[in-house]
């Protein structure tokens, strides 16, 4: 498996990835609530993925292995992770873990001190895990069910 830049190509795979991850793994999120499940779902496009990956301002990553894409990441050069998101089949793998740790380096490597995001709950372990503090709460993300604010320095 390995940590590399999103290319156009990836599009329709890496939305595939995250629908799956958000639709099969954040049931404690959405609640299986349709519209909830909608709104979250609306911009994992490869409309919007064409969209992130000209952002000049931000990393889009895949990871991948033999070519098939295992999961999805985004970060700004300023350190904060807007996309985080792994295949069902790839979970528990450490697929996230390299991607998280590709996304922090690339973060520091553009001149952040720390990274920041707002972790679902089915995520929130999985960032306390990898050191990131709680810093606060927010209003959830497209209705979920929490939205947790966390940080970590880089």
């Amino acid at each position: 498996m390995i940590v590399r830049d999103a290319t156009a190509a990836d599009a329709v795979a890496a939305c595939e990835v995250m629908r799956a991850s958000i639709a099969e793994l954040c049931a404690a999120d959405h609640g299986n609530d349709a519209d909830v499940l909608a709104r979250w779902l609306a911009n994992k496009t490869p409309e919007h993925f064409a969209s992130w990956l000209a952002d000049a301002d931000a990393s889009l990553m895949v990871a991948v292995e033999d070519e098939v894409v295992l999961a999805v990441g985004r970060v700004k050069d300023d350190g904060e992770i807007t996309l985080n998101y792994v295949a069902p089949a790839a979970r528990f793998r450490g697929v996230s873990t390299a991607l998280l740790n590709a996304m922090e380096v690339r973060a520091r490597s553009r001149g952040a001190t720390h990274c920041h995001l707002a972790s679902t709950e089915t995520a929130r372990r999985f960032y306390l895990a990898r050191d990131y503090t709680e810093i606060g709460m927010s209003e959830s993300m497209f209705g979920t069910s929490a939205c947790y604010l966390m940080s970590k320095a880089l």
